[in-house]
């Protein structure tokens, strides 16, 4: 597996739609609201297995903080180490550009995940997109 910093629009483009694989199609949230204003302002990766894309991710600057946003991985290729992977080197990215806290906010069915990655929980749960969630934070 690799992870590649999506820097051209066609990078972008196979982010989104594996994205929209993920949320849209797979979870029913909206595009319109999994597509949104921030992707023009955030850093956006690709998760590779061999030539294929099977995850993807944004980052951005948020309050003080790195947040990690809209982290998928295609059905196919859960369970296998794919989602450590794209967290630890987009974590590595936040750190070489100086982020000490990262925060996200976990569907909750994904919070054990997140938890074994280092992060712990700082809210109470609330919904987005109707799915309920929670925000997490982690200091490096």
């Amino acid at each position: 597996m690799r992870v590649v910093h999506a820097l051209t629009e066609q990078d972008k483009q196979i982010a989104f739609a594996l994205r929209k694989a993920v949320f849209v199609e797979e979870q029913g949230v909206p595009e319109e609201e999994e597509l949104d204003e921030l992707d023009s302002t955030s850093e956006h990766f690709l998760l590779y297995a061999g030539n294929e894309p099977i995850g993807a991710g944004r980052f951005r600057s948020y309050d003080n903080a790195g947040k990690f946003e809209r982290i998928c991985i295609l059905s196919s290729h859960r369970g296998k180490g794919a989602g450590s992977f794209i967290m630890k080197e987009i974590e590595r990215f936040a750190g070489k550009n100086g982020f000490q806290t990262l925060r996200l906010n976990a569907q909750t069915q994904a919070l054990s995940f997140y938890e074994k990655l280092g992060y712990r929980i700082t809210s109470e749960e609330f919904s987005d997109a109707g799915i309920p969630h929670r925000a997490m934070e982690k200091v490096l």
